[in-house]
């Protein structure tokens, strides 16, 4: 389901942890145990619009008081940590800042608008941030390239992508009014991805801010670096075995010759060495006249790499390292 994210795991994704952690954690607690203090964190509009309860539009929007929209936020927010690795926690955290305030103001509208046109009061809403989770689907659908998997019945294509919709869409269909809260979000994602009316430099996280933060919550939400073996299958023959350890190993080279193509390119101002490209394992004994010429990169994985915010060549180094696995290319330039 999470192919699109790169490296396994929270690794360098602190933002992503704590939103993981903090509104589970309390969500679980409020349900559970203090079942008393629901109601401080209703996302009651009612009470914002008709009692000038303020405080409500942030109370209300802070946690889940429903513990299947916490799953459904979760497994989303954990699929979009990619961004937070692309764009860095800072500016990560200001995208979500940013689509959390805007969003507080569409609800309302919505609200009103709804209530003067088709005279239908909308008094509570779902509770939580679930308006940055559906305003991250804009830049999803618009940075990440689609990557064929499979086919169903012949005929319908599946994505790397598609099951991130699918858990989306058991999101929004969970409450009657989740529609109201997905509109928003993704209004206000698009303004902030777009950078309508300058928003990007009035809602953003201060650099002070996030220093402090990270010299303060850096030793709680750091994630440890993955490790790059992975479990082999159960039940897995001898023969499966080998191959699936020789296919580790072959992407941890892989993985190597770009991370040094790029040490190289530093260093030598654009300059690659490609003599220094040594064979995978499986073709280690080849002499060099006996081994294919490498393969042309498609212009079309590179137009999608570079649609992502890779440089052109970049794009071309991790294809061409990867033999034109663009799903693998993909995890390369995320990783680094």
């Amino acid at each position: 389901m999470f192919t699109t994210t790169g490296s396994r795991g929270l690794y360098k994704a602190p933002v992503t942890k704590a939103l993981l952690i903090v509104p589970s954690a309390v969500a679980l607690l409020l349900t559970v145990v203090f079942t008393q203090y629901q109601g401080l964190f209703l996302n009651n509009l009612r009470a914002v619009t008709q009692d000038y309860q303020v405080w409500r539009l942030v109370c209300g929007r802070l946690v889940c008081l429903d513990l299947k929209d916490t799953f459904c936020s979760c497994l989303l927010i954990y699929n979009f940590r990619i961004f937070e690795r692309r764009y860095g926690s800072r500016k990560f955290a200001s995208f979500l800042l940013g689509t959390w305030v805007l969003s507080a103001l569409v609800d309302v509208l919505l609200a009103e608008a709804l209530y003067h046109v088709f005279h239908l009061g909308v008094e509570v809403l779902p509770s939580g941030p679930l308006a940055p989770v559906f305003a991250l689907f804009v830049p999803f659908y618009r940075t990440i390239p689609r990557v064929p998997v499979t086919q169903v019945l012949g005929h319908f294509s599946l994505t790397n992508k598609s099951l991130v919709y699918v858990v989306g869409l058991q999101l929004l269909t969970s409450s009657p009014l989740m529609w109201i809260v997905s509109l928003g979000g993704l209004v206000s994602g698009l303004v902030y991805h777009c950078n309508l009316l300058r928003v990007q430099s009035l809602l953003f996280v201060p650099r002070w801010v996030a220093r402090s933060s990270s010299r303060l919550l850096q030793p709680l939400f750091s994630g440890a670096e993955p490790v790059r073996d992975s479990a082999l299958g159960m039940g897995a023959t001898l023969d499966i075995q080998r191959q699936q350890r020789m296919d580790q190993l072959d992407q941890q080279i892989l993985l190597s010759q770009f991370t040094q193509m790029r040490r190289n390119r530093h260093q030598q101002g654009g300059l690659i060495n490609w003599n220094r490209f040594f064979p995978s394992i499986r073709h280690r004994g080849e002499t060099a006249t006996s081994r294919p010429a490498p393969a042309a990169c498609a212009a079309s994985a590179v137009a999608m790499l570079m649609e992502m915010g890779f440089s052109r060549l970049d794009a071309l180094e991790a294809l061409r390292v990867s033999n034109n696995d663009l799903n693998m290319a993909t995890n390369f330039l995320l990783q680094h």
